[in-house]
């Protein structure tokens, strides 16, 4: 298998690269390998995420076996969390390292730590054979594979929006969000197939284990296939810093980012808050929700997910090409401002009319509008930043938001229902960070058609 790159035709603008000081045009792979290469790690992850959400209410009660269903789903869903702590920890680190070694060698070690991750979840034994370690393993799966993931998305992300041209960054980088979508696609489909197919006893023995065993053996083929990108850091070639004279990384990333970023970093954070917390619910958090508050059966709510992803990732593509002709900021806030409107209502109908048609019909409608508020806002962050520190701005801007208001979406989701007693309780949290996300908006720059760099 040969992913090297091919000559270019003329014309084909898409694939080309705006020369700049600091780098030269690179050659480009085709379009769909170089995409599915670059987004397979963050994909990984919503793989991950879908399973472990899809089986949240089996992994409480073998690895945390307290008094009550809604607790052990609290610390389940809480657990998953804790990764989400050590995202910013990975940004910083891994992002540094993007800057300084290049795209390729960060995204080759995020993939190992993944991999990690997902074996220790995979054969960890239960809290009967182990006691207390039991849970702690698979805390620590969660740290690694956190740490992991704060270093991914910076890279990729960035690496994606350099593929591009000003005229087609969104484009490529809603292909981020559409791998994630995919990913939960097939996340989604696996559950439901091996919930069918064994029996409770069967699924909880083993059955469970499966799709980590199968995103353990991911990790090795997408380290393979990304050998093969092309490097767009100047000043590094295969993963050797300094290779071209005169086009030197930067030393000090960090240190660079947090004393002539500083305001960039506070208004990505603040922007990134209300989209990452719509995706965690709509895409995640209403298949636990239909099941242990609307009472709707496993094996029909949890389509939920699926359709979900499925209008993700036919949106997505729109959502990015359209913010390419318009603009990013408007796409996002009219977006945003729908999301916000839309979800008091879109809670008060599933409870309203707990069917699976009514659920997936709100769902549908909800994806939409998140797939038009999130993919703007994953492409903007990096374009905020110069190319010598991009991945490292990136992972940090977007590993703070996510980490507490996108980790932990399940689990505030879950208490303010405990807390308030009324199920409509998510929806205040979504509007609540939707609002919070709009107020820097106005004091942002346009980076839709501009050269970046």
């Amino acid at each position: 298998m040969d992913y090297s790159a091919t000559p270019q035709p003329a014309g084909t603008e898409a694939l080309s690269m705006q020369s700049t000081p600091a780098a030269q045009p690179v050659e480009r792979t085709s379009h769909v390998k170089a995409i599915a290469a670059i987004t397979l790690g963050n994909g990984l992850e919503f793989f991950d995420f879908t399973i472990y959400s899809f089986f949240a209410t089996i992994i409480g009660k073998l690895y945390f076996p307290v008094e009550g269903q809604l607790a052990q789903l609290m610390l389940a869903v809480g657990t998953f969390g804790v990764g989400f702590i050590m995202r910013p920890v990975g940004g910083i680190v891994l992002g540094a390292y993007a800057d300084r070694a290049g795209r390729k060698a960060a995204m080759s070690l995020t993939l190992w730590l993944m991999t990690l991750g997902s074996a220790i979840i995979a054969f960890a034994p239960t809290y009967a054979a182990i006691g207390v370690a039991a849970p702690l393993l698979v805390i620590l799966a969660r740290l690694i594979q956190g740490f992991a993931l704060g270093g991914e998305v910076g890279a990729s992300t960035s690496l994606l929006l350099e593929y591009g041209s000003n005229k087609t960054r969104g484009f490529y980088g809603s292909w981020q969000f559409v791998s994630q979508g995919l990913n939960t696609v097939c996340g989604s489909l696996l559950g439901v197939a091996l919930a069918a197919a064994l029996s409770t006893a069967a699924l909880e023995s083993w059955g469970w284990r499966v799709p980590f065993v199968i995103g353990m053996a991911m990790g090795p083929i997408g380290i393979y296939i990304r050998r093969h990108l092309n490097e767009t850091l100047p000043g590094v070639e295969d993963g050797a810093a300094g290779s071209q004279p005169g086009s030197q990384p930067v030393s000090q990333p960090v240190r660079k980012l947090f004393r002539e970023h500083s305001r960039v970093i506070t208004t990505g954070v603040l922007t990134t808050i209300g989209g990452t917390a719509a995706n965690y619910i709509v895409l995640f958090y209403l298949s636990t929700y239909a099941i242990r508050i609307l009472h709707l059966p496993m094996s029909s709510a949890l389509w939920a997910a699926w359709t979900a992803a499925v209008v993700t990732v036919i949106c997505s593509p729109f959502a990015g090409a359209l913010s390419d002709r318009v603009g990013r900021k408007r796409v996002l806030w009219v977006s945003r401002v729908l999301l916000i409107a839309a979800v008091y209502p879109a809670f008060m109908m599933i409870n309203a009319s707990p069917t699976v048609p009514v659920l997936l019909a709100v769902v549908a409608g909800l994806a939409v509008l998140v797939a038009f508020t999130a993919v703007p806002n994953i492409v903007m962050l990096p374009e905020m930043f110069p190319r010598e520190i991009r991945a490292t701005g990136m992972s940090i801007v977007y590993c703070l938001g996510v980490s507490i208001f996108g980790g932990f979406a399940q689990f505030f989701a879950t208490w303010l229902i405990q807390v308030s007693g009324s199920n409509l309780a998510p929806a205040w949290y979504l509007i609540g960070c939707g609002v919070v996300s709009l107020l820097p908006l106005p004091f942002m720059r346009e980076t839709a058609g501009r050269d970046i760099g």
